[in-house]
Protein backbone atom coordinates (compact mmCIF):
# COMPACT_ATOMS: atom_id res chain seq x y z
CA UNK A 1 0.00 0.00 0.00
CA UNK A 2 1.21 3.52 -0.82
CA UNK A 3 0.78 6.65 1.16
CA UNK A 4 -1.98 8.20 -0.85
CA UNK A 5 -4.04 4.35 -0.95
CA UNK A 6 -3.81 4.69 3.39
CA UNK A 7 -4.63 8.10 3.52
CA UNK A 8 -7.24 9.32 5.96
CA UNK A 9 -9.18 11.99 5.54
CA UNK A 10 -11.71 13.41 8.38
CA UNK A 11 -15.03 14.35 7.53
CA UNK A 12 -14.80 17.83 9.39
CA UNK A 13 -11.36 18.28 6.66
CA UNK A 14 -13.29 17.22 3.91
CA UNK A 15 -16.18 19.86 4.57
CA UNK A 16 -13.98 22.79 5.36
CA UNK A 17 -12.49 22.11 2.00
CA UNK A 18 -15.70 21.85 0.15
CA UNK A 19 -17.11 25.01 1.96
CA UNK A 20 -13.74 27.17 1.77
CA UNK A 21 -14.49 26.81 -2.35
CA UNK A 22 -18.41 26.40 -2.48
CA UNK A 23 -20.12 23.41 -3.74
CA UNK A 24 -22.99 23.92 -6.41
CA UNK A 25 -26.33 21.53 -5.94
CA UNK A 26 -28.66 20.91 -8.47
CA UNK A 27 -31.53 18.66 -9.16
CA UNK A 28 -34.76 18.20 -10.76
CA UNK A 29 -38.43 16.93 -9.15
CA UNK A 30 -40.78 15.88 -11.20
CA UNK A 31 -44.23 14.73 -10.03
CA UNK A 32 -45.58 12.62 -12.72
CA UNK A 33 -48.92 10.28 -12.93
CA UNK A 34 -49.87 8.38 -16.11
CA UNK A 35 -47.07 9.08 -17.65
CA UNK A 36 -48.90 13.29 -17.11
CA UNK A 37 -45.87 15.69 -15.44
CA UNK A 38 -48.09 17.51 -13.27
CA UNK A 39 -45.55 19.51 -11.58
CA UNK A 40 -41.64 19.97 -12.40
CA UNK A 41 -39.24 21.50 -9.96
CA UNK A 42 -35.84 22.80 -11.00
CA UNK A 43 -33.51 23.16 -8.02
CA UNK A 44 -30.08 25.20 -7.55
CA UNK A 45 -28.14 26.15 -4.67
CA UNK A 46 -25.27 27.45 -3.60
CA UNK A 47 -23.04 27.01 -0.42
CA UNK A 48 -20.06 28.72 0.38
CA UNK A 49 -18.48 29.78 3.64
CA UNK A 50 -18.95 33.13 4.99
CA UNK A 51 -15.67 35.70 5.79
CA UNK A 52 -14.53 39.04 5.54
CA UNK A 53 -13.60 38.59 1.82
CA UNK A 54 -17.47 37.28 0.96
CA UNK A 55 -19.65 39.02 3.82
CA UNK A 56 -23.18 37.71 4.34
CA UNK A 57 -25.77 39.03 1.50
CA UNK A 58 -28.51 39.54 4.60
CA UNK A 59 -27.66 42.46 7.40
CA UNK A 60 -26.67 42.28 10.98
CA UNK A 61 -29.65 41.87 13.43
CA UNK A 62 -28.15 43.02 16.01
Amino acid sequence: MTVIERREIALVDLLDRLLAGGVVLSGDITLRIADVDLVRIDLKALISSVNEQVPSPWPELT
